[in-house]
C-alpha cells in the first residue's frame, strides 16, 4: 500500500508570541503609517544583546564564542607596511637655530608687554637647559660601577672636618667664639611670668582652604588674570606668590595690575608707583564708581586687545583677584555700570566666585579676597582690611599705629580735637566729643576705636605708602 504524503501547510497567520525575538510582535504604532512588523536589523541587534556570553560545555570550554569575539578568517587581517622613518626624528634643529630661537623666545616672554601666541604650540622646554635640571647620578660622582659594586669595590672613607686632635681643637674654639645663646634651641630656659596668648582666630581670615580653592578655580577659567591693589599700599596688598605660580605653572596667561582707590591718594603719589610697577607687569589706574568712574574706558580697550589676540576662541574670560577689600566687586560694577556683583565696605562680602558678561565676547569672574602667607603683623592685617573691624577683640590696641601713620593736621580735621597727650587721652576726648558714655559718664573705648578704624578702612582718614626712591622731605614739599 502507498502512503500518501501530505504536503506541508504554509503559515498563514501571525505568531502572536510576545517574546522579543518574535518577527511578527509589533513595533511602534499600529496605524497606516506605522511600522507593526520587527525587521531584520532590528532582530540582530537584540540578539547581539542577549547573547554577549560565549557558549561553554559542561567542563567549560568555549563550543561557539561571543558574538564579535570569534577569530578572523586567515587572510582577512590587513597589516601596515613598515618603514624605517618611524625609528627617526621627525624634526631635527641646528645649534644655531636653537641658540636664535632661545634667545630671541626668552626676551619675548621676559617682557610684560609683548604677547606669545600659541605657546602650546612652540617648544618652550628647549628655554630650559638640561644639564642644570639633570639629576646626579651616584656612579657618576663617587666611581664607576666597579669600584661601589661587586668583587673589587672599595670602602668609602668618612669625610672628617679635621684631620688631626690639633685642628680640632682649633675648631672647637671657633665654634665657641661664634656660640650665640639665643640662638640656640636646645638649651633650657626658665619660662617667663608673661607671655603672648594665642592669637585671635580672625587674623586667619581669607586663607582658608576653601578661599585658595576659588582662587585656584578662578585662575584656571580666566585668559587674563587682573591683580587689584589698594593705592594707598600697593606693595602691601600685592602677592608675589600669586605672581610666580602664573610665571611657573601658568606662562600662557596674561597678568595685568589695577591700582584701585586712585583717589584716595595724591596724583604725584599715584604716577609714581606706576613707574614703579610697570616695569613688572602692566599697570593701571582705577576709581570703582559706577557713576563717576576713572580709567573705564582705557580698561575696556585693553580687555577688547586681548579678545582680539584670541581670535581662536569664542569669548575670554578675566579673573579678578586681590586681597579683601580692596574693591574688586566694585570694580566690575563700575565696568558693567550696573550693579551686578555684592559690594560693601567691609572685608569678606563676596564668599564664592561669580560669573559676569560684561559683553559678547568678554566675561568677567569675580573671586573672594585671599590672604597670602606674607608674615604681617595683627596690626598690618586689621589695618589692610582683612578682617572686619565689629569682630575685633580689642580695637583700642591698634589705634596707637593709626595716629603714627596719619598726619596730625588730619586728625585734627576730621575728629575736631587739637590736643591730646597719648592715644588714651585721644580716646576719652573723642568719646566724650562724639557722646559714646557708659553708665557713670566712662567714655565707651572700644566703640571709638571700632568707628576709627572703620574710618581708616573707608578712607576717611588720608594715608599713603610712599613709593620707593623719594625722600621724606621730598614727600613734605609735595
Amino acid at each position: 500500500m502507498v502512503k500518501r504524503v501530505v504536503p506541508s501547510r504554509k503559515r498563514d497567520r501571525l505568531n502572536n508570541a510576545n517574546h522579543s525575538m518574535n518577527p511578527d510582535k509589533a513595533q511602534g504604532k499600529k496605524g497606516p503609517g506605522g511600522n507593526t512588523m520587527r525587521d531584520k536589523s532590528t532582530i540582530n541587534r537584540l540578539l547581539m544583546y542577549k547573547n554577549c556570553k560565549p557558549i561553554r560545555n559542561k567542563l567549560g570550554k568555549i563550543i561557539r564564542a561571543a558574538p564579535f569575539q570569534g577569530r578572523l578568517a586567515p587572510g582577512t587581517v590587513s597589516r601596515v607596511e613598515p618603514n624605517q622613518k618611524w625609528f627617526g626624528n621627525t624634526r631635527v634643529i641646528g645649534q644655531d637655530a636653537l641658540r636664535k630661537f632661545q634667545d630671541e623666545l626668552g626676551k619675548s616672554i621676559r617682557d610684560p608687554y609683548s604677547v606669545v601666541m600659541r605657546q602650546t604650540k612652540l617648544p618652550v622646554t628647549l628655554l630650559n637647559e638640561t644639564a642644570k635640571n639633570k639629576k646626579v647620578h651616584i656612579l657618576d660622582t663617587d666611581g664607576g660601577f666597579e669600584n661601589t659594586f661587586g668583587p673589587k669595590s672599595h670602602r668609602k672613607r668618612p669625610k672628617l672636618i679635621t684631620a688631626d686632635l690639633s685642628e680640632f681643637a682649633q675648631q672647637a674654639d671657633m665654634a665657641s667664639d661664634t656660640y650665640d645663646e639665643k640662638k640656640d634651641k636646645d638649651l633650657v630656659t626658665d619660662e617667663p611670668e608673661m607671655k603672648d596668648g594665642p592669637r585671635e582666630s580672625i587674623m586667619s581670615a581669607g586663607s582658608s582652604r576653601r578661599i585658595w580653592n576659588e582662587l585656584y578655580k578662578v585662575i584656571d577659567s580666566s585668559d587674563v588674570v587682573i591683580q587689584v591693589l589698594d593705592a594707598r599700599d600697593p606693595m602691601g596688598t600685592r602677592s608675589k606668590h600669586i605672581e610666580e605660580f602664573l610665571k611657573k605653572e601658568k606662562p600662557h596667561k596674561h597678568l595685568i595690575f589695577v591700582m584701585n582707590k586712585c583717589d584716595l591718594i595724591p596724583t604725584w603719589v599715584a604716577k609714581k608707583w606706576v613707574e614703579v610697577l610697570s616695569p613688572t607687569c602692566p599697570t593701571m589706574l582705577f576709581k570703582g564708581s559706577m557713576k563717576n568712574p576713572f580709567g573705564k574706558g582705557a580698561l575696556i580697550n585693553l580687555l577688547r586687545q586681548f579678545a582680539k589676540l584670541h581670535e581662536d576662541k569664542k569669548q575670554i574670560s578675566v579673573g579678578f583677584i586681590g586681597y579683601p577689600n580692596v574693591g574688586k566687586s566694585s570694580v566690575i560694577n563700575a565696568l558693567r555700570a550696573k550693579k551686578v556683583c555684592k559690594v560693601a565696605p567691609i572685608a569678606g562680602e563676596t564668599k564664592v566666585w561669580q560669573y559676569i558678561t560684561l559683553m559678547r565676547r568678554i566675561y568677567l569672574i569675580d573671586c573672594p579676597g585671599v590672604v597670602y602667607p606674607t608674615g604681617d603683623s595683627d596690626a598690618d592685617i586689621v589695618l589692610k582690611g582683612v578682617v572686619r573691624v565689629e569682630m575685633v577683640k580689642n580695637p583700642e590696641d591698634y589705634i596707637e599705629i593709626v595716629l603714627q601713620r596719619v598726619q596730625k593736621e588730619y586728625i585734627i580735621k576730621t575728629y575736631k580735637i587739637e590736643d591730646w597727650t597719648d592715644t588714651a587721652d585721644f580716646m576719652e576726648q573723642l568719646a566724650r566729643r562724639t557722646g559714646k558714655l557708659l553708665k557713670g559718664a566712662e567714655p565707651d573705648v572700644p566703640t571709638v576705636a571700632k568707628m576709627v578704624l572703620n574710618d581708616w578702612q573707608r578712607g576717611k582718614l588720608p594715608y599713603f605708602v610712599k613709593p620707593p626712591g623719594l625722600d621724606a622731605e621730598t614727600v613734605e614739599q609735595k
